[in-house]
């Protein structure tokens, strides 16, 4: 029972995170018409999927430096982490300080 609780609690950290870092790309990048629920978890952010571009990237990064104190420490680390919301906070939970 109390391994299901931790799952449970555990996938509900996941989404809170999710959400927050929808927020923060909608905030970041001054989306205003675009809500956290139109971000898909993992649709591409950048090219087809959200259409983000480098200058957007160095906007995120330093939010995600500022807000959660990880660091991208290359592009290829970035094309990794950028791929997705749902990569974007698997590097967050994994690599914040």
């Amino acid at each position: 029972m109390l391994s299901a609780l931790c799952v449970f609690i555990g996938g509900r950290m996941a989404e809170d995170l999710v959400l927050e870092l929808k927020k923060l790309i909608i905030n970041t990048l001054k989306l205003e018409d675009i809500a956290p629920e139109d971000i898909e978890d993992e649709a591409p952010l950048f090219g087809e999927g959200l259409g983000l571009d480098s200058i957007d990237a160095l906007e995120l990064v330093v939010a995600l430096e500022k807000t959660y104190n990880v660091f991208i420490p290359d592009s290829e680390v970035g094309k990794k982490v950028f791929r997705s919301v749902n990569a974007l906070a698997e590097f967050v939970k994994t690599h914040r300080a």
